[in-house]
């Protein structure tokens, strides 16, 4: 017999209360470094549900995760980026919903990870053109690409990191900005409706454990030396990039 705790499906006492405790340290982990816990609470998850299921409840999931933080630092957020990234990630939402059964995830993985080592070890290329006009252009990358790979908060925090010298508006401001991609998600696909109503239970408890470990890395980042936060944010994102890669040759046969 399939088991059920809180009437959601394939989740016994143990995964559910599991995966909560993941998702206060994910949130733990994105709010002082900046970046990493939405792909790492995705590896998580995917050892429990198939992809039709794990997209959209970790969509709903990071939704409330990265609003919550974004509210609570909104003091901290580069409020100028919002508008045109919202814009972009409209016209990249609507893109990748017209044409996401013709692309390759397994592709789409492997540029992704060379793009996050090419940026995290190139910080020059973070500040091309006018942050207007160069957050719009991201807004439509990252949701596009969001469509197919999820988890995209890690290219994103490169080009965030490069539009300030202070880390205290890096984690919030990608938070506010990755809000809006999960939005533009859920909107083009209609995810909210497809079958995630019986994971109600989980969903909200692990948006309530994150918002309290959004808290505590909040609290954690205001302690943290600047150039910590630098070295620590390049190293994850070099982790995160060469994992990526990994995964795509797995995938594609080539290991």
């Amino acid at each position: 017999m399939e088991p059920s705790f809180l009437g959601v499906p394939g989740v016994d006492a143990w995964v559910f209360g599991g995966l909560a405790a993941f998702s206060f340290v994910t949130a733990f982990i994105a709010s002082t470094i900046g970046t990493a816990g939405g792909l790492i609470l995705l590896a998580v998850m995917a050892i429990w549900f198939p992809p039709a299921v794990l997209i959209p409840v970790h969509t709903v999931v990071m939704l409330g995760s990265s609003s919550s933080l974004a509210v609570m630092r909104w003091r901290f957020v580069l409020r100028g980026t919002v508008l045109p990234f919202a814009l972009g990630a409209a016209v990249g939402a609507l893109a990748g919903a017209q044409i996401f059964v013709t692309l390759s995830a397994v592709i789409l993985q492997g540029i992704l990870g060379v793009s996050i080592l090419a940026l995290a070890w190139t910080p020059r290329f973070t500040r091309f053109g006018p942050e207007r006009g160069r957050f719009a252009v991201l807004g439509f990358v990252m949701t596009f690409l969001g469509v197919f790979v999820s988890a995209t908060g890690s290219l994103l925090a490169p080009f965030v990191a490069g539009a300030t010298r202070d880390r205290r508006y890096m984690p919030p401001t990608l938070s506010l900005l990755m809000t809006v991609v999960h939005v533009a998600k859920l909107a083009a696909f209609g995810a909210v409706g497809l079958g995630v109503g019986a994971y109600l239970p989980l969903i909200g408890a692990m948006i309530a454990v994150a918002i309290l470990g959004n808290f505590v890395g909040s609290r954690t980042l205001d302690l943290v030396p600047e150039r910590a936060f630098r070295i620590a944010l390049q190293i994850v994102l070099t982790g995160l990039g060469l994992r990526l890669l990994w995964v795509t040759a797995v995938e594609a046969g080539l290991v």
